[in-house]
C-alpha cells in the first residue's frame, strides 16, 4: 500500500490549470394551448426542465463531495489523521442518503394536500438553505464538536430536500416520448450527473489552484456552495415555470402522475421497488467509484496537487456526457435492459484490473477515469426507470420516487466509505469488490424482472 500523503506542500498552487426540435406526440399534440396562448407542451420543453433541475441537484452533490474529501476532514476532523477524518467525512455525506426517502415521504404528503408548487417551492427552498448554510460553517477550532454536528444537520437537510425535489419530470418526459425514441430521452434526465460534476470540479480547480492552502481553507472552499445557492434559485423558476402551467398539470393528472400514499404504493409495487432498487446498483457503484472515491485516494495517498485530478475528472466527464448520450442510440436499437446487462457484465470486467491503474501516475488515473466514465455513460444513461414500466399508472409517480432513493442509498450512498475502507485495509484493487457486488446485483434484478414479466404474459393469456 503507498504511503500516506506529505503533510506540507498541499500544492494548491502547483497547478494553474484549472481555468479551463423534436416532435410532439399524439398524447401531447391533442393539449391545446390555454385560453392564454401559452404554446403547446413538448418532449424537448420537458427535457430542457428536467436538464436545469438534474443539473443543479447534481452540482450540489458534488460540491459537498468534493468538500467532503479536501476540506471537511481539515475543518471539521483536525483531531484525527487524515485518513480518518475523510473516513469521518464519508460518513455525514452518506446521511443524505439516508434521509432521502425520508424526504420523499413527507414531501408527498405536502403534495397532496397542497399540490406541486408547494411541494417544490419547500422542498428546493431547504435545499438551497442547507447549502448556503454550509458557505458559513465554523471549524472544529472555533465551536469545538457544535461544527460537526452542524455539518451532519445540513447534509441530513439536503438529504429531506432532494426527496422533495422529485418532480416526476423525467417520468412525464419518458410517458410523452416517441415509441421509438424512449431510450434517446431516458438518458436526458442523466446528463444531469456530468454536467453539475463539471461544473463543481471547474468552481474547486480555479480556486484551489489560485490561492494559497491558508486562504482556500479560510475562505476560498466556500465560493462554490454559494454559487450552489444561486444555481438552486434559477433552477426553482425553471422548475415553476413548467410545473404551474396548466399544460403540464393537465399532463400529470391525465398521465396519473399524482402522489399516492406511501403505504399503498409499497403495497402495491414493494417488489418492483426493490427490483427497480436493484437494477442500476452497477452504474450507480460506479457513479462514485470514478468521482469521490479516486479523489479521496489521490489526495489521500499520492504526492500530487488535487486540482491536477479536478481536471482529469472534468475531461473524463466529458467523455460521460459523450457516452450518455451514445446510450440513448444504442438503446433504441438494441433495448434499455439490454445495454445494462451488457454494461453490467463491462463494469464487472473493469472492476478487475481498473482501480490499481489509481496507483500508476497521471497516465493511469487517466486511463481509470476516462474508461469508468465511458462504462457510467452508457449505463448510468440507461439506468433512470429501467423497471418504472412495471408500476401500476396509479402509483408510478410515487413509486418512481421511491425507487430512485433506494437505487441511489443501497448503490451510491456508501461507495466513497466501503471503496476507501477496502482500498485501505487490502490494497486499492480490492475497491473493485464494491463495482463487483453492484454488477452483480444489476444482472439478478434484471433477470428477475425479466422472469416477473414472462409470468405476467402468461397469467394474462
Amino acid at each position: 500500500m503507498p504511503g500516506a500523503r506529505r503533510a506540507v506542500g498541499f500544492g494548491f498552487q502547483d497547478v494553474k490549470g484549472a481555468r479551463m426540435a423534436t416532435a410532439q406526440t399524439p398524447a401531447m399534440a391533442d393539449l391545446h394551448t390555454g385560453e392564454h396562448g401559452h404554446d403547446q407542451a413538448s418532449p424537448g420543453e420537458i427535457a430542457i426542465g428536467v436538464i436545469i433541475g438534474r443539473t443543479s441537484e447534481f452540482f450540489d452533490f458534488f460540491v459537498f463531495a468534493i468538500a467532503s474529501v479536501i476540506v471537511f476532514p481539515r475543518l471539521v476532523f483536525p483531531f484525527a489523521s487524515e485518513l480518518t477524518g475523510t473516513l469521518y467525512s464519508f460518513m455525514i455525506f452518506a446521511l443524505a442518503f439516508m434521509a432521502r426517502p425520508i424526504g420523499t415521504v413527507i414531501f408527498m404528503t405536502v403534495d397532496r394536500a397542497y399540490g406541486k408548487t408547494a411541494k417544490l417551492i419547500s422542498a428546493l427552498f431547504l435545499l438551497g438553505t442547507a447549502t448556503v448554510a454550509l458557505a458559513f460553517l465554523p471549524g472544529y477550532h472555533d465551536i469545538g464538536v457544535a461544527a460537526i454536528w452542524l455539518l451532519a444537520l445540513a447534509r441530513i437537510a439536503q438529504g429531506l430536500a432532494w426527496g422533495g425535489a422529485w418532480d416526476g419530470m423525467a417520468s412525464l418526459l419518458a410517458l410523452n416520448a416517441p415509441p421509438s425514441k424512449r431510450g434517446w430521452y431516458a438518458m436526458v434526465p442523466q446528463l444531469g450527473a456530468p454536467l453539475g460534476l463539471i461544473v463543481a470540479s471547474a468552481l474547486f480547480a480555479y480556486f484551489a489552484g489560485n490561492l494559497s492552502a491558508d486562504d482556500f481553507f479560510d475562505w476560498g472552499w466556500r465560493y462554490p456552495f454559494f454559487v450552489a445557492f444561486a444555481i438552486n434559485v434559477v433552477a426553482l423558476f425553471a422548475r415553476l415555470r413548467m410545473v404551474t402551467t396548466e399544460e403540464y398539470s393537465s399532463l400529470f393528472e391525465t398521465r396519473e402522475l399524482q402522489p399516492a400514499r406511501i403505504s399503498d404504493t409499497v403495497a402495491s409495487e414493494g417488489q418492483n421497488i426493490m427490483l427497480g432498487a436493484f437494477a442500476p446498483l452497477a452504474s450507480f457503484a460506479l457513479f462514485h467509484m470514478v468521482t469521490v472515491f479516486p479523489l479521496s485516494w489521490v489526495f489521500l495517498f499520492t504526492r500530487e496537487s488535487p486540482v491536477r485530478f479536478l481536471i482529469i475528472e472534468i475531461v473524463a466527464a466529458v467523455f460521460g456526457v459523450g457516452a450518455i448520450v451514445l446510450s440513448g442510440v444504442i438503446a433504441d436499437r438494441v433495448g434499455r435492459k439490454s445495454l445494462l446487462m451488457g454494461s453490467a457484465i463491462a463494469i464487472a470486467i473493469y472492476s478487475g484490473f481498473a482501480p490499481q491503474l489509481l496507483d500508476a501516475g497521471a497516465f493511469g488515473e487517466t486511463i481509470y477515469m476516462v474508461i469508468g466514465f465511458i462504462l457510467l455513460g452508457l449505463s448510468f444513461g440507461q439506468s433512470s426507470g429501467a423497471i418504472a414500466s412495471n408500476f401500476k399508472q396509479a402509483y408510478r409517480y410515487t413509486a418512481s420516487a421511491l425507487t430512485s432513493d433506494m437505487a441511489w442509498l443501497f448503490g451510491a450512498g456508501f461507495a466513497p466509505l466501503v471503496a476507501l475502507l477496502l482500498a485501505t485495509n487490502l490494497g486499492v484493487i480490492a475497491s473493485g469488490a464494491y463495482l463487483l457486488s453492484g454488477a452483480f446485483w444489476t444482472l439478478l434484478a434484471l433477470w428477475l424482472s425479466g422472469q416477473r414479466e414472462a409470468g405476467d404474459m402468461d397469467a394474462g393469456r
